[in-house]
């Protein structure tokens, strides 16, 4: 078969004239191909997702900073000394001796002349919540 000139888009796979369906331009009366500027929408893209994964972060964050002071308030209350079984639901005071030893007592702030650290109620699971 005889070589076709470049200028006639021929398929030699199919033995048919395919510039109709060939996604660029075969001639040079052809429109120009442009490529797309899509810098716009990339940056737009990017900054999106990074407040997205900002915004996440900054909760994690914010519940990672709540669950360590939660920790703190049960490991200062779960190593302080008292003598009885605190009762879940109950509200506990914890406080500072002469000593700088804290314990924890069933009596109100106003009713001591200790050093208070804080009001606590032991919740279901056995946590100290503070109030």
């Amino acid at each position: 078969m005889a070589k076709k000139p470049d200028l006639v888009v021929f398929d030699e796979d199919t033995q048919q004239y395919n510039a109709a369906v060939i996604p660029y331009a075969t001639s040079v009366s052809s429109p120009v191909i442009k490529p797309l500027n899509t810098a716009t929408w990339r940056n737009d893209g990017v900054d999106r997702v990074n407040k997205q994964f900002k915004s996440k972060f900054d909760e994690l964050r914010k519940e990672y900073e709540e669950m360590m002071e939660q920790f703190t308030y049960n490991d200062l209350v779960y190593n302080a000394k008292f003598n009885f079984e605190p009762i879940i639901g109950e509200t506990y005071h914890l406080y500072n001796n002469k000593s700088q030893e804290s314990f924890l007592s069933i009596i109100s702030p106003d009713q001591c002349n200790f050093s208070h650290l804080g009001s606590f109620r032991l919740n279901s699971q056995k946590m100290w919540e503070k109030l």
